[in-house]
C-alpha cells in the first residue's frame, strides 16, 4: 500500500493515478462515461462514408420519430468539424450550460435532448482545427459529462468516413446496439457505403441496416417519379452483404425547408408519404432491437 495516501486505493498498482492528477481526471471521466452509458438502453450510430447523402437529416428524423412514439431519446452530433444538428433542430447560436453534475443538453421536446459542438464554438463560421486526440477527448466528454439521464435511445450522428470520430465512438461505446448506414442510390455512393459495412464488421458492431436516401423525386406537375440518382442501389448492396434494407426515402423539398428552419420534418409533415416511410423504418428498428 502507499504510505500516507488518502485516496483509499486498493493496491499500489493505482499509484500512477495518485501521483498524476491528469490520470485521475481521465479515470473519473471514464467512470462517468461508463455510468452514463449504463443509463441508456440503446445506442445507435448513424454513418456514411460519403458526405452529402443526407445522413444528419436521416439521423434527426429517426430520433424525432422515436421521441414521438414515447421513447426518451438523445441525439449526439459527433460531426465536430461540420456540426449541423444545431441548425436542423433550431438551437444554432445557443450555448450549452453547465451544472454541478455536468453539461446540460439542449431540450428539443419533452422526449428529445441534443448536444452539438456548434453550441461550444465561438461562432458558426469558426473552424475546428483539431487533431485526433483532441477529438477523442471531446467525444469522451460529450458521452461522459453530459447529463443524458435515463434514455431509451441515443442516436449518434457521425461525420462522413471511417476515421477518428466513428472509430472513437465504437471504442468508447463497445456495447453499441449497431450502426445504420445512409447512402444515395448511385454507384459512387454505394462503393463508399460498402466500406462502412466492412468498417462495422471489422469492429464487430452489428449492422442494423442500410437506408437509401434521395431515392427518387415526384414531379410536382405530373406526379411521375424521377430517379435523379438511379434507384434500388441501397437495396442491392443490402442483399449483397445479407443485411437488412430499411427503406427508401425520396427527395422532398419540405425536408430541405424544415432543416433550414430548424424544425424537424417528421414533426411538421406527419401525414406525408416521406414521414410514413420514416415511421416504417423506425418500427423496423424497434422490432429488431426490442
Amino acid at each position: 500500500m502507499i504510505e500516507n495516501c488518502d485516496m483509499n486505493c486498493k493496491s499500489c498498482e493505482q499509484k500512477e493515478s495518485c501521483d498524476n492528477p491528469e490520470k485521475k481526471v481521465e479515470n473519473n471521466l471514464d467512470e462517468k462515461l461508463k455510468n452514463n452509458m449504463a443509463n441508456i438502453k440503446h445506442k445507435i450510430l448513424v454513418l456514411s462514408n460519403k458526405g452529402g447523402v443526407g445522413k444528419s437529416s436521416v439521423a434527426i428524423n429517426l430520433a424525432c420519430s422515436l421521441s414521438e412514439k414515447g421513447f426518451k431519446v438523445g441525439i449526439l452530433d459527433a460531426d465536430l468539424h461540420g456540426p449541423s444538428v444545431a441548425t436542423m433542430l433550431g438551437f444554432e447560436g445557443k450555448k450549452l450550460q453547465g451544472s454541478s453534475e455536468g453539461i446540460i443538453p439542449m431540450s428539443i421536446s419533452s422526449n428529445l435532448v441534443a448536444v452539438s459542438m456548434a453550441s461550444l464554438i465561438e461562432t458558426s463560421d469558426a473552424p475546428l482545427i483539431w487533431r485526433g486526440p483532441l477529438k477523442m477527448m471531446a467525444l469522451k466528454q460529450f458521452l461522459g459529462e453530459v447529463e443524458w439521464g435515463n434514455l431509451d435511445y441515443l442516436i449518434i450522428d457521425s461525420p462522413p468516413g471511417t476515421g477518428d470520430e466513428p472509430l472513437s465512438i465504437c471504442q468508447l461505446i463497445p456495447e453499441l446496439e449497431g450502426g445504420i448506414i445512409v447512402t444515395t442510390p448511385q454507384k459512387v455512393a454505394l462503393l463508399d457505403s460498402r466500406k462502412c459495412v466492412n468498417f462495422l464488421k471489422n469492429l464487430k458492431i452489428p449492422v442494423l441496416g442500410i437506408i437509401e436516401n434521395m431515392s427518387g423525386l415526384k414531379c410536382p406537375h405530373c406526379g411521375k417519379n424521377i430517379d435523379l440518382f438511379k434507384s434500388e442501389g441501397g437495396k442491392k448492396a443490402a442483399e449483397e452483404f445479407k443485411i437488412p434494407f430499411l427503406g427508401k426515402i425520396p427527395i422532398d423539398l419540405n425536408m430541405v425547408n424544415s432543416a433550414d428552419e430548424g424544425k424537424p420534418y417528421i414533426s411538421q409533415y406527419k401525414n406525408s408519404e416521406t414521414a410514413q416511410i420514416f415511421n416504417k423504418i423506425v418500427k423496423s428498428i424497434i422490432a429488431w432491437i426490442e
